[in-house]
């Protein structure tokens, strides 16, 4: 599997180099450039990693090493929560491409859903956010527009008024925490799941379950959660600063896993989650 399709026709690679928790100024440069030339066509960015300056970097870094174009590539990054509304989300955008040296985003998502808890007015809100990356996106300034961390009544909501449907909802999903609520209503309505975490922030790699699964298949478990994600018809986007696992991570394609040890670890229990809850959370 090289790509996924998304519901505006628009092709995505289907493994994306996460940059959350990337070191800014070198790290960050040199672990999405060597991405790049070892073969990854999908970085995921957003503001308030803040690193994008890094990111276009190496993006740009990357390009001129591979002998590749920008359109090769496809970029992604986030409004942030402060930035919610109309206005600036405009304005957020405008630094968001100018801090990664880029004209264009592929795809561009709001962070986090405003909720009942912070906000009265929660689905105003969201639905301003939206008004300006549809607007964005109808000018050609971005390929194809998403949402991250939203719930099914979330997304409900935002739907009701959009002009465009979300394309994309990047949620946490690794083994052990797959909310399959979220999932199947986006499934349902032709929206790509995205796989923030699909390691469980490392958490994964000790697990007694997955080491033994993996070991069947010769493969590592950060190799086997990437291919689990993607046997979900999740897409993973697996973070690694160390130039060898960012080249194990992209390497799945030599092995399927059984639907016997899907099933085992599609029932794994409850672990190696963030704790975060996108109708808790005050930031």
């Amino acid at each position: 599997m090289k790509n996924f399709r998304l519901i505006n026709g628009t092709e995505i690679p289907a493994i994306g180099l996460g940059t959350w928790q990337t070191p800014d100024g070198e790290t960050a440069v040199k672990a999405v450039s060597h991405a790049i030339k070892c073969g990854y066509r999908h970085v995921d960015a957003a503001a308030v990693y803040d690193n994008e300056k890094s990111v276009g970097e190496g993006i740009r870094k990357g390009l001129q090493e591979a002998g590749l174009k920008r359109e090769e590539l496809f970029v992604t990054s986030k409004v942030w929560n402060t930035e919610r509304g109309y206005d600036r989300t405009m304005r957020a955008f405008e630094k968001t491409v100018g801090d990664l040296g880029l004209n264009y985003l592929d795809l561009y998502l709001i962070h986090w859903p405003a909720n009942a808890k912070q906000f009265a007015d929660w689905q105003k809100l969201n639905a301003e956010t939206w008004r300006a990356m549809e607007e964005l996106y109808k000018a050609g300034r971005i390929r194809s527009i998403g949402v991250s961390n939203f719930y099914a009544h979330h997304l409900e909501a935002l739907m009701q008024g959009a002009e465009v449907m979300p394309m994309v909802n990047q949620i946490e999903f690794h083994p052990g925490f797959m909310q399959k609520e979220v999932v199947d209503f986006c499934h349902q309505h032709d929206i790509l799941v995205e796989a923030w975490s699909p390691l469980g922030t490392g958490k994964m790699l000790s697990n007694e379950t997955l080491l033994s699964v993996a070991d069947k298949y010769g493969c590592s478990v950060a190799q086997l959660c990437v291919r689990w994600v993607l046997q979900n018809g999740v897409l993973p986007l697996p973070k690694s600063i160390t130039p060898s696992r960012i080249e194990e991570n992209l390497d799945v394609d030599g092995f399927t896993i059984s639907d016997a040890d899907m099933a085992t670890i599609n029932a794994m229990e409850y672990c190696g989650g963030s704790g975060l809850n996108a109708d808790e959370v005050d930031f």
